[in-house]
């Protein structure tokens, strides 16, 4: 038993011409339900991807905080070294800065660049960590005076802020009774022992 299925026949079992815009709007719906489907695929696909490229590029983040100890501690060696230095011990400081370059390369070679602001630079709070405030200095107010020790950025994230002393903003502010300097360390501190710590 077969049945011819002509267009009267499915117009006939289907409905009329009536429920034509119905089932157009209907199609419609579906179509746009469809691309949204693939919109967020593409989407989570795309997120997936980025995730997967950013852990691949700041994987060595926690190896390259461990290695900061290691340059700090070769710039703190290489800053203490007398200036009349001669002989066998020449040659030692010689090969400890050859080795720290060498550090320093690696680090570049593998994305973490060295913050270390230049005297007077604008104290940048993204990059740089105010460890005191120091008034009365050649350099503008909220400008870097000295480095306590280099940051570190990978790729542009920072690993390790700079520590810095930062020029005090002084003009407007207003004095304390008696006139006391407000930065003065307390009786019996050493000088330039007091931290800001409103920051």
């Amino acid at each position: 038993m077969s049945e011819d299925n002509t267009p009267a026949d499915l117009d006939a079992a289907d409905g009329t011409d009536a429920d034509a815009p119905a089932l157009l709007a209907e199609v419609q719906a579906l179509k746009e339900q469809v691309l949204r489907y693939a919109a967020d695929a593409e989407n989570t696909k795309r997120r997936a991807e980025r995730e997967m490229n950013d852990a691949r590029a700041y994987a060595i983040t926690k190896f390259a905080r461990d290695l900061l100890g290691v340059a700090d501690n070769f710039d703190r060696a290489l800053a203490s070294v007398p200036a009349d230095v001669d002989g066998p011990a020449k040659n030692f400081i010689v090969g400890v800065e050859m080795t720290s370059k060498a550090l320093q390369s690696a680090f570049e070679n593998n994305g973490l660049k060295k913050i270390d602001p230049a005297k007077g630079e604008k104290f940048d709070p993204h990059k740089h960590q105010a460890m005191m405030e120091q008034p009365g200095t050649d350099v503008e107010p909220g400008g870097v005076i000295q480095v306590l020790q280099p940051g570190y950025e990978l790729l542009g994230r920072l690993v390790r802020p700079a520590m810095v002393v930062v020029a005090a903003k002084v003009a407007g502010a207003p004095k304390p009774e008696g006139g006391a300097n407000p930065y003065a360390a307390d009786e019996g501190a050493d000088a330039g022992g007091s931290v800001d710590t409103r920051a």
